[in-house]
C-alpha cells in the first residue's frame, strides 16, 4: 500500500522557519519525484517545490524562491521542505506528493499519490 504521511506542520510567527517531512513507503522511492503543494482556504491547490530523489534536481516556484528548501533522504524514503523566513501568506495545509519521473512534469494533475496534508499557521 502507497503512503505519504506529513509531518512538522504548526503554529509559528512570521519571519519564523518550520521543516515539514514527508514519509512515503510502497514504491520505490528513488523512481519518483516528491513535490510540495499546498491549499490556503478558499483558493486552489498550489504548487510549491519539487524534488527528482533520481539526481536531486530541485525546482521552485517563484513565491518561496530563496526562502524554501527541498531535500530528500533517500535512505530514509523521505523528503523535506525546510520553510524560512515564513509569512501569513504561506499559512495553507501542505501537502506531499509523488510522480513517476522527475520534476520535469510538475503539478497537482501531474502525481501518482498525495498524502493526506499538515497545516501551516503564520502569524502576523
Amino acid at each position: 500500500e502507497v503512503q505519504l504521511v506529513e509531518s512538522g506542520g504548526g503554529l509559528v510567527q512570521a519571519g519564523g522557519s518550520l521543516r515539514l517531512s514527508c514519509a512515503a513507503s510502497g514504491f520505490t522511492f528513488d523512481d519518483y519525484a516528491i513535490g510540495w503543494f499546498r491549499q490556503a482556504p478558499g483558493k486552489q491547490r498550489e504548487g510549491v517545490s519539487c524534488v527528482s530523489t533520481s539526481d536531486g534536481s530541485t525546482y521552485y516556484f517563484d513565491s518561496v524562491k530563496g526562502r524554501f528548501t527541498i531535500s530528500s533522504d533517500n535512505a530514509k524514503n523521505t523528503a523535506y521542505l525546510q520553510m524560512n523566513s515564513l509569512k501569513p501568506e504561506d499559512t495553507a495545509v501542505y501537502y506531499c506528493a509523488a510522480r513517476a519521473g522527475s520534476c520535469s512534469t510538475f503539478g497537482p494533475y501531474a502525481m501518482d499519490y498525495w498524502g493526506k496534508g499538515t497545516p501551516v499557521t503564520v502569524s502576523s
